[in-house]
């Protein structure tokens, strides 16, 4: 960055493309609009710890040129209420640590949020998460009072801590990216009851639900993740038959098989495609079950077709199509006989 200069409550470096970077703010608080231009150079950065220990900032309206919020932006700060600009991409470790924020909306553009970025936010009750988060950084939102969390599909890590202890939580969505779950990253959330693990999951760290006193209910709908004791004393793990690497106990814990109202097909590897110059797929439902897979090759002007009836021994069942090197396309769908 160049030398700084200096224009009403802000103090300004030049960022290496010519654009500005907020380096200090030096007003009275209150509630606060960022302008997205100075003498005509767009305000992109706000810089580290630029409104740091800001305890009469009650507000702040982030434009939509600014791209990213440093580390410890605006930590410590008296903060209620902030609009984060659209094309926000990175959120820094601390950047809302321990302010008075009661509800959060993180843009879609946003990618990453920071180590702590909303650690001790203790009014917070509401976030929503924007559809391009790829990681929630360690801690990032430890002691709030969230009571759902929506975890969206393009997130593929939590990080260590993420929400713990978060004791208001009561429900949790996981999307269907997430492949691990740090440790400890949903401890002491004690009012969660239940919670769903998507087949994406490969690992969960040591004590990632550890003191969720009344977590009795834990449903994984893939293959068994690694894990090292993950999950209160209490809770029973539920799979789905078909899946693999389960054994009773699991992790120190029982295991049930968990029967679906309707006929599923488990879409993912290593049983999902082709298999020996086969397509195939598991489905899993209920023990003792028939299922009639059927198949088209238009869905536009679709007409069904019985391909075969199985017997779900155990709860499931592998189809395979020998036929499937027939068709430019083929789709399949289950019914009961």
């Amino acid at each position: 960055m160049l030398p700084a200069a200096v224009q009403a409550q802000f103090i300004y470096t030049t960022n290496n493309d010519g654009s500005l970077n907020i380096y200090q703010y030096t007003g009275p608080g209150g509630a606060v609009i960022i302008p997205g231009t100075n003498n005509d150079l767009a305000v992109t950065s706000i810089g580290y710890e630029a409104f740091l220990n800001c305890y009469k900032l009650f507000s702040v309206t982030i434009p939509s040129s600014v791209t990213s919020i440093g580390d410890w932006a605006f930590a410590n700060c008296g903060l209620t209420s902030v609009t984060i600009g659209t094309n926000v991409t990175s959120i820094g470790a601390g950047a809302f640590a321990d302010t008075s924020l009661t509800q959060v909306t993180i843009p879609n553009g946003v990618t990453n949020i920071g180590v702590s970025a909303f650690n001790g936010d203790y009014d917070l009750t509401n976030v929503t998460i924007g559809s391009s988060v790829i990681s929630i950084g360690e801690a990032a939102f430890t002691f709030t009072k969230l009571a759902n969390i929506v975890i969206p599909n393009s997130v593929t890590s939590i990080g260590n801590n993420a929400f713990n202890p978060c004791t208001n939580l009561t429900s949790i969505t996981i999307g269907n990216s997430v492949t691990s779950i740090g440790s400890e990253a949903f401890n002491f959330c004690i009012n969660l009851t239940s919670i769903t693990i998507p087949n994406s999951v490969t690992s969960i760290g040591s004590g990632a639900f550890a003191s969720c006193f009344n977590l009795t209910r834990v449903y994984f709908e893939g293959n068994a993740p690694n894990i090292v004791a993950g999950f209160a004393g209490s809770t029973t793990i539920y799979y789905l038959p078909g899946t693999t690497g389960w054994s009773s106990p699991f992790a120190g814990h029982p295991t049930v098989p968990w029967y679906l109202p309707n006929p599923t097909i488990l879409n993912f590897e290593p049983n999902f495609g082709v298999q020996t110059n086969q397509f195939g797929f598991i489905i899993s439902w209920a023990t003792n079950i028939s299922v009639v897979v059927e198949a088209c090759t238009n869905l536009a002007n679709s007409t069904w077709s019985s391909v075969t009836t199985n017997t779900l021994t155990g709860g499931w069942c592998y189809f395979s199509d020998p036929q499937w090197t027939n068709y430019p396309g083929r789709f399949y769908r289950l019914r009961s006989p």
